[in-house]
């Protein structure tokens, strides 16, 4: 069992940055591939950003790519989202998940989610 707790959120104007942090709980933090997922209101779930077991293997969706820096610390049971030269397009709730596989872009194969944590970039 993983529970997930995320922070970090808040209001920001476009351009800036903000950087989430997801607290994991148990032993197995280590043994999960971890993957941060966002919901805008009225869209589908999406896919933001996921990193390997040991953090040496990361993914990004397209449209975040070189903005974006997903990162873990397994001493920590910790992984953070830093986000850069934000758009008013990335205003969404973002969600933290893990993953006892690999890392995916598909919601529905994560096993554990955070409540998430509301990120609102005004123009």
């Amino acid at each position: 069992q993983v529970q997930l707790v995320e922070s970090g959120g808040g209001l920001v104007q476009a351009g800036g940055s903000l950087r989430l942090s997801c607290a994991a709980s148990g032993r197995t933090f280590s043994t999960h591939a971890m993957g941060w997922f966002r919901q805008a209101p009225g869209k589908e779930r999406e896919f933001v950003a996921g990193v390997s077991l040991s953090g040496g293997n990361t993914y990004y969706t397209s449209s975040v790519k070189g903005r974006f820096t997903i990162s873990r610390d397994n001493a920590k049971n910790t992984v953070y989202l830093q986000m850069n030269s934000l758009k008013p397009e990335d205003t969404a709730v973002y969600y933290c998940a893990a993953n006892r596989g690999g890392v995916y872009d598909r919601a529905n194969l994560y096993d554990y989610w955070g409540q998430g944590t509301q990120v609102t970039v005004s123009s």
